[in-house]
């Protein structure tokens, strides 16, 4: 009997021995690495050396199934985020599986039932205990010996790409990384969507399903692909860089300080750029293609441009009429446009030559996604036009630095139009139409001159009367005036094109502006701010114009005018108004805008009877809308702009009652480097000021985030900043009470309140708290604002208390000097504040 229990204990002991020594081996290697002897298995996973990624089985989440695969995801991130798969198309069937090295040195995955799954099917040339697999922490899985690596995982892109890993296509080889998106957001298999770069003639992206294109990049011009809506949008991308030997190789690359960063093909076939943000606990969205319902493939068709800012957004480029009208009037564009007139050269034959008839001509599109199947050519940029005009089948050119001369011929595809950045395009169109405009213009100033031949030579001697008593006219020095303190304004901005380009901006005769307002009749005045009086006004063909009269009485002059002419003549966007002109003449001051006939947002808000006109839908537009005007003045425009007044009352709607921010009269344009400024004149208004721009004269981006959030909250609410509540509290303070009581959608208001969207009230408000947050470091910039408006079902951080809390009594100024007994389209506040 003793015998036995000391041969029991013994063989226990050898157990445990060899149990230690197993674990040893694994310990020896680090929790990093898998090898002949110490394979993962089940639940196990591999962890890389700083904790960053995982590999080993999973399931992916909110899947039906109960379905296993091996891959690669984040370690820290809370939210499952898989970046590469193995056995995508072999997934095991059971909670059962093995991940090994085999005796041919190849990692392999086996189910249950020890049957091969996936391997990497590679030849090792020594033992298989000479092999081992690690995980690095920049996510790539490598098979290696002791003298080279034999397969890794950033060698077999799947539908992520990491810093450091390669987009590359070599048609030498045959050799093709590109992502492949998953079947579902709950099945990695493989989906329908695919990204690859391809070489010829100019290296550009392509997102294709089942092998049709469906996005294009456009051309890579050595920094960006100039085919993308802002084509500063992918130098965003830390260490973005191309190689192109020109000879059929092409690839992709980006490094980046953070491995918390990614981008992906999603299964519905949109390119995501990520980052992790500890503070919201969640992934940013940095940057999307497509973005816009324009960057799809063909979207307008043959000669047709899409627009995302107009409505229909196709439109047949000048000289092309719809192929078929119906079809296109019902929405259908992919059919596009024809030529209304042939070109010179098609009349002739294909020939070239001298026959009779004027040559043909091109059409300058501004801003322009060129087509696709460019074709390079040697021609500089003076002999660029030349080279498409001699040969018949070119139908258009353009030119980039960075590309040279780029030729088109047969049919124009995929054009659009961009708001910022883009390339000029020129189009080729036959004589006649091209000089349409200018004959039926001819004929309309021919016609009546005969008429008044008498009458104009009698206004042409006063002029001369009048001049030889006034040497140089007022208005030619107010112009001459405009455009030097201008380019003061702006210098440093952007030299090279300033004089150019102010010089386009119209100048009205004050005495056109009177009549367009009927000499500036009460009939026509649509507010009354701190710059002063607002008309509408009709011109004399037909446009209506909305005209800010200068107060002699407002206390601002010549500075706030001229500043506005300068921020806001160099911005377009859909969310910004639009600036048509301004006039100088003697004490005169005024500003011409596009005419926004909803007037301001404050007319809407607070009145209760239009109230009922603001629906929860058109409010949640409204605040997308705003955000994505002030983040292209914070980030995508080419200047840098703080506006510095954001309100309600600067907030113009027009016809579909968009959202258009307006009066710049106070915006500061930063430099590129420039996060914060500081004036020890602080103006604006009081309600909507940030505590450490009214306290301490500090302004930033964070300062319009501010004013942002005060705006959100009036539109949830429909009350003004100085509305007051149980304990005289203001709207931020009633706010953060119903915040703190979880009562948080009691805030909006009763006419728009429904129980469907009492989520995504209370969503609103939260971010309207981020925004007044007393610490401007505490409030997201608007790109994140827009990320937490539009993605569903994620988690936002919790609010801070906010600023002025315990400010009580305090009247809000819509603006300084403003009367309440009209309704402000453009006023400017202008209230001096001193900091206690």
């Amino acid at each position: 009997m003793v015998v036995v229990l000391l041969n029991a204990r013994r063989h226990i002991l050898l157990l445990l021995l060899a149990a230690f020594s197993c674990f040893s081996v694994r310990l020896s290697f680090g929790e990093d690495r898998i090898t002949f002897s110490t394979p993962v298995k089940g639940s196990e996973t591999l962890l890389s050396n700083n904790g960053i990624f995982r590999f080993g089985f999973f399931t992916p989440v909110n899947s039906t199934g109960h379905l296993r695969y091996v891959g690669i995801w984040y370690a820290k991130v809370p939210v499952q985020t898989v970046v590469w798969v193995a056995n995508k198309d072999t997934p095991i069937n059971n909670t059962y599986g093995v991940i090994s090295i085999s005796g041919k040195g190849n990692l392999v995955v086996k189910d249950g039932q020890n049957r091969h799954v996936w391997s990497t099917n590679v030849t090792a040339s020594v033992s298989p205990n000479a092999t081992w697999v690690q995980l690095m922490d920049n996510g790539n899985l490598v098979l290696q010996d002791n003298r080279d690596i034999l397969w890794e995982s950033f060698k077999h892109n799947y539908n992520t790409l990491l810093p450091r890993m390669n987009l590359m296509t070599n048609l030498k080889t045959g050799e093709n990384l590109g992502l492949t998106s998953w079947k579902s957001y709950v099945d990695p298999s493989t989906g329908n969507y695919t990204v690859s770069l391809v070489p010829f003639p100019f290296p550009e992206l392509l997102t294709k399903y089942n092998n049709v294109t469906k996005w294009r990049s456009g051309p890579w011009n050595g920094q960006v692909f100039i085919g993308l809506p802002d084509m500063d949008t992918l130098l965003n991308i830390d260490g973005l860089n191309l190689n192109n030997d020109n000879q059929g190789m092409v690839s992709l690359t980006y490094a980046n300080d953070s491995f918390m960063y990614h981008i992906t093909l999603d299964p519905n076939g949109a390119i995501y750029q990520r980052d992790w943000r500890p503070s919201m606990n969640d992934w940013r969205v940095g940057v999307r293609f497509p973005s816009t319902d324009c960057d799809s493939y063909s979207r307008c068709g043959p000669y047709g441009s899409c627009n995302p800012g107009e409505d229909p957004q196709c439109k047949c480029v000048k000289g092309f009429v719809p192929r078929n009208n119906t079809e296109w009037t019902a929405g259908n564009w992919m059919n596009g446009c024809v030529r209304r007139a042939p070109l010179r050269c098609q009349r002739l034959g294909n020939r070239s030559g001298n026959g009779g008839g004027k040559r043909d001509g091109f059409l300058k599109l501004e801003k322009m996604k060129v087509p696709v199947n460019v074709e390079p050519s040697q021609a500089n940029k003076e002999a660029c036009p030349k080279v498409c005009l001699d040969n018949c089948s070119c139908t258009a050119y353009a030119y980039d630095q960075g590309i040279g001369c780029m030729l088109w011929s047969g049919e124009l595809v995929d054009m659009q139009s961009f708001l910022g950045s883009g390339i000029d395009l020129y189009i080729r169109l036959a004589h006649s139409e091209l000089k349409t405009h200018s004959e039926r213009v001819l004929i309309m100033i021919t016609a009546p001159v005969l008429g008044v031949a008498f009458a104009a030579t009698v206004c042409i001697l006063i002029a001369c009367w009048k001049f030889k008593k006034r040497p140089e006219p007022q208005e030619n020095r107010s112009a001459e005036i405009l455009l030097q303190r201008m380019e003061a304004l702006t210098s440093g901005n952007e030299p090279t094109s300033n004089q150019a380009n102010l010089k386009e901006l119209p100048l009205f005769e004050f005495q056109v502006l009177a009549t367009a307002t009927d000499n500036f009749s009460l009939g026509n005045k649509l507010g009354q701010g701190g710059f002063g009086p607002v008309y509408k006004g009709v011109l004399s063909e037909g446009q209506e114009i909305a005209v800010k009269r200068l107060s002699r009485a407002s206390g601002q002059g010549l500075d706030e005018l001229l500043n506005e002419v300068v921020v806001i003549s160099k911005l377009q966007h859909r969310n910004l108004v639009k600036l048509l002109g301004c006039c100088i003449e003697g004490e005169e001051r005024l500003l011409v805008y596009e005419y926004m006939p909803k007037k301001s947002l404050d007319a809407y808000l607070f009145d209760p009877l239009k109230q009922k006109i603001l629906d929860w839908r058109t409010r949640f537009n409204i605040m997308e809308g705003i955000c994505r005007g002030l983040l292209y003045l914070h980030r995508d425009s080419r200047l840098k702009i703080i506006h510095r007044d954001l309100k309600a009352s600067n907030i113009l709607l027009d016809e579909n009652l968009n959202p258009k921010i307006s009066d710049f009269g106070l915006a500061r344009v930063f430099q590129v480097n420039e996060d914060e400024a500081n004036t020890i004149r602080v103006v604006g208004t009081y309600g909507y000021m940030s505590p450490e721009y009214a306290m301490e004269g500090l302004y930033s981006e964070k300062s319009d985030v501010f004013s942002l959030g005060v705006i959100f909250l009036q539109i949830i609410s429909g009350r003004r900043n100085s509305h007051k509540e149980d304990n005289d509290l203001n709207l931020l303070a009633y706010a953060w009470k119903l915040w703190n009581e979880g009562e948080a959608a009691s805030l909006a208001d009763p006419i728009v309140f429904d129980e469907c969207f009492e989520k995504e009230i209370t969503k609103c408000v939260q971010i309207g708290l981020l925004c007044v947050q007393e610490v401007a470091n505490d409030r997201p910039n608007v790109s994140t604002v827009i990320w937490m408006l539009t993605t569903e079902n994620m988690k936002l951080p919790k609010p801070k208390q906010p600023a002025f809390i315990a400010t009580s009594g305090v009247s809000e100024a819509e603006s300084s000097g403003q009367s309440r007994q009209n309704v402000s389209i453009n006023d400017v506040s202008l209230t001096a504040i001193t900091g206690r």
